[in-house]
């Protein structure tokens, strides 16, 4: 039940009646990816937002002849060009689906609609409000931690990340190369070994 996936990835921040997240759903399509589609271009404004039923996402930016990994989002999160859903301009960020996934899309004129419900602009709040505390925690995180902080803190949240998610992605969303994260991951698993013994 799509209405259930919602709804409880959602209690964490603010518990909403089922009903909300039935009439949610009904505004929405599911939609599925396969792995490396473009979902929304660089450039272009975002028309979509999404819920991960399955599968994962990137939110990207070209520099200096590479992409930037700024964001990786895994099942029963939502995802989108979110500077851009708010704007309603076009920007630099490109979202691409990292695996084959299946997702939850609501137009921006859905969400709109939905805003205008009394639940509707709680949930938006909440969310932008959450969303706005995770971004600043992570600026916070790549000024204060090393590398190796970041990456365990990323591997005790998403424990099979590193089985579903390209090094070079996990690398770039760290602020370091693939020879540092290739480093720490040996590191790691040298002192997982010790452990053991």
């Amino acid at each position: 039940m799509i209405e259930q996936k919602l709804k409880t990835s959602f209690d964490k921040y603010f518990s909403a009646p089922l009903e909300a997240w039935k009439e949610f759903a009904n505004l929405c399509e599911v939609v599925p990816f396969k792995k490396n589609d473009i979902i929304k271009s660089t450039g272009q404004t975002e028309k979509y937002g999404y819920f991960i039923l399955s599968g994962s996402g990137g939110v990207f930016v070209w520099k200096e002849n590479n992409y930037v990994c700024l964001d990786i989002m895994y099942e029963n999160t939502f995802f989108a060009d979110y500077m851009s859903l708010i704007t309603n301009q076009s920007t630099p960020l490109e979202t691409i689906a990292l695996e084959n996934s299946e997702m939850l899309r609501i137009s921006k004129d859905n969400i709109d609609k939905l805003k205008d419900t009394p639940v509707g602009k709680i949930l938006f709040l909440i969310s932008a409000e959450s969303s706005f505390v995770e971004k600043q925690q992570q600026q916070i995180d790549l000024l204060l931690k090393t590398a190796e902080q970041r990456y365990i803190e990323l591997l005790e949240k998403q424990p099979n990340l590193v089985q579903r998610t390209p090094q070079k992605h996990i690398a770039s969303y760290l602020g370091i190369t693939t020879q540092s994260l290739s480093r720490i991951r040996k590191k790691i698993g040298n002192r997982r070994l010790l452990i053991l013994r």
